[in-house]
Formats: structure tokens, C-alpha cells, sequence
């Protein structure tokens, strides 16, 4: 169950007269029997809430109640101020200011310094140190296409970086691992696509309105694929590029070589990106077996040092 849904659903709750199962269940992507869950914590807590049933039935809070602000304990508002603040730094709105000023208002007097301590234990900043930097601004666009519903345009260059005009529906923003995503409906497919914003350019928000449809959730859990496809590899790799090679592998696949150097068995995809990985180890690497990918390397290596030669 999450907090920071149970909290929303109460803000909502405050705000409107009365709503129903199935709209909150298609606003947060859940079943109604998870809402209804929902609904029994929140009256567990302490928040009077009731339902009517039958034609224009919902959920309604109780007349003239007031939000008690000891329902949330320091954790819940610490956890909730955590999340909200991470993406303040990305996406600048109304939406998220007036939200964290309705949960700090929560706060009693005598807790202030207690859930500030516990909210700067964890900092997390979405920005990039360095690389792209049209991404808040990408960001802010794709925020309003989501809210009114307008069209979008932008240069979409694939990972053989041929570029293409492209039109499409927004649906969803996708922030997967590092990386920046929207999914939308691409005009020029005839079909849903997940487009990265790093290989997206003049993205612009066009005057044109559209009706929003089910979409599809774009694949985001590969591991299942993977599992199918990769193969094991041994690498003897120097002591230096350790923390990279671990965003790959875990601590576990490594195995100490002398003083200075570790043997991995690392996961493996024989394909340009994976190739490329190891190529950007530089001589911290080297590719121990099988002998086929170690020949492959070899020869990819001599290709890049033929464009130095002259």
C-alpha cells in the first residue's frame, strides 16, 4: 500500500464533494478493490470518510471535518516530502508547490526539526551533472501536452542516428534508471512508442487537441529477456574501473587477481551496445573468453585505430 497514494486520495478527498470508486481507480492505475483497501486505511487512521452507493454515489469526507495532523507519523510525512521534493527539482508546478505546502502544513510545531532531519537523510536530485540539458525544459512541455491534451512535434533520432519528423500523443513520462522518457502514440507508426528525450529535439507543443485512449505500458522489466539472451563472460579488469563494471554485474561475480586486478564473470549480449561497454573500459580491460567475443574485440579495436592512422 502506498503512502503517497493513501495521502492523495485524502487531498482529494478535502478538495472534492464526492467521487467515485472507478475514477480514483483510473487515476491511479489500480483495481477498485485496491481502492476500496485504501479507503478502509484511511478509516482505520482516523479519517471519517463514507460511501453511498447507487447513481452519483462515491466517497465523500465527512461535513466540517478537519484534517487531524497526527494521523501521519514522522516517517509517512518524511517519506512523502522526499518524493515530492525530488521531482520539484525537475518539474517545476503549481501542482507540486501547493502539494508540499499542504503536507508541511501537517507538521506539528513541536516536530518541525525531527521530519527536517529525516528529510535531508535522503536527497535525491534528478538533474545531470553533465550531458543533455534541454531535459527540464523537455519535461515541462511534455507536463502540459499530459494535462490539456495537445499534440506534439519534435526530431526523433534513432540509435543509428537516422532522424525523423515525428507527431505524437503523450501518455506517460518514464524516468528508467538515468534516463528520461515519454510514451506516446506516434503518428508516423501508427502505433505506441517510448521516445528518450536525449534523442528528441525541437520538441514543440502544438495547438491541436486530441481524445485520450488506452494505452499501452511500455516494457520496462527486461530481466526475464535478458535472462534468454545473455551469456556469461570472463573479464580480467584493473582495480580502477571496478565501481563501473558494477552497474553491470554484482559484487559477487568478482574474484581478486593479484594486488590490482579482479577476474569478472560478466553478463554479456553479443550486440554493438555490449561490445561497446567493454571498449569503453579502455586497456583496463580485457576480454579473457570466450575466444570468438576476444576476436571480435580485437578486431573492432584495430577498425578504430585505422581512423588514427593517418
Amino acid at each position: 500500500m502506498k503512502v503517497s497514494r493513501l495521502v492523495s486520495i485524502i487531498m482529494i478527498l478535502l478538495d472534492k464533494q464526492r467521487i467515485g470508486a472507478q475514477e480514483l481507480a483510473n487515476m491511479f492505475e489500480v483495481s477498485t478493490r485496491t481502492i476500496y483497501r485504501d479507503i478502509d486505511a484511511i478509516n482505520m487512521a482516523g479519517i471519517p470518510v463514507r460511501s453511498t452507493s447507487g447513481v452519483g454515489g462515491g466517497f465523500e469526507m465527512m461535513k466540517n471535518y478537519k484534517m487531524d495532523s497526527t494521523v501521519f507519523s514522522t516517517a509517512d510525512i518524511s517519506t512523502i516530502l522526499t518524493g515530492l521534493s525530488s521531482l520539484s527539482n525537475m518539474i517545476q508546478s503549481d501542482e507540486l508547490i501547493n502539494a508540499l505546502a499542504k503536507v508541511k502544513s501537517f507538521i506539528p510545531a513541536d516536530r518541525v526539526d525531527e521530519i527536517q532531519l529525516k528529510t535531508d537523510q535522503i536527497h535525491i536530485d534528478l538533474s545531470q551533472w553533465i550531458g543533455y540539458r534541454n531535459v527540464q525544459s523537455y519535461l515541462e512541455i511534455l507536463k502540459i501536452a499530459l494535462q490539456e491534451n495537445k499534440l506534439l512535434s519534435f526530431e526523433y533520432a534513432d540509435r543509428h542516428g537516422n532522424s525523423t519528423e515525428r507527431e505524437a500523443e503523450a501518455c506517460q513520462i518514464v524516468l528508467k534508471g538515468n534516463h528520461w522518457y515519454f510514451q506516446g502514440y506516434c503518428y508516423k507508426r501508427n502505433d505506441f512508442r517510448l521516445f528518450k528525450l536525449a534523442r528528441i529535439s525541437n520538441l514543440k507543443l502544438e495547438e491541436i487537441f486530441f481524445t485520450p485512449q488506452d494505452y499501452q505500458k511500455p516494457l520496462l522489466d527486461f530481466t526475464d529477456i535478458l535472462a534468454t539472451i545473455q551469456t556469461k563472460i570472463k573479464l580480467r579488469i584493473h582495480k580502477s574501473i571496478m565501481d563501473r563494471a558494477l552497474d553491470y554485474c554484482k559484487y559477487e561475480d568478482f574474484s581478486p587477481d593479484g594486488d590490482e586486478y579482479y577476474i569478472v564473470t560478466f553478463p554479456f549480449v553479443e550486440n554493438d551496445y555490449y561490445y561497446n561497454i567493454l571498449l569503453s573500459f579502455g586497456d583496463k580491460c580485457e576480454c579473457l573468453e570466450p575466444l570468438h567475443i576476444r576476436t571480435e574485440l580485437k578486431r573492432k579495436i584495430h577498425v578504430l585505430a585505422n581512423l588514427y592512422e593517418n
